[in-house]
């Protein structure tokens, strides 16, 4: 089931430029849904496979600061 959700959500916005990835994510977080968490857990996924030691280090930061 975990792929059929990630398979779902990275088919959805394959193709979207940058400004349709934001307003795909400011709506989910703004929206405050309990159903978009899973979305964007997919693309935190794909940022933290495409990012370098340095930069996940930042995002561990700020999570850690945020939590």
């Amino acid at each position: 089931m975990d792929l059929d959700i990630r398979r779902a959500v990275l088919h959805n916005l394959s193709g979207n430029n940058k400004q349709q990835l934001q307003d795909t994510v400011v709506d989910a977080i703004q929206n405050g849904q309990e159903k978009m968490l899973p979305g964007l857990g997919v693309l935190f996924e794909v940022i933290w496979n495409k990012s370098d030691n340095a930069f996940r280090d930042q995002l561990l930061t700020r999570l850690e600061q945020g939590v």
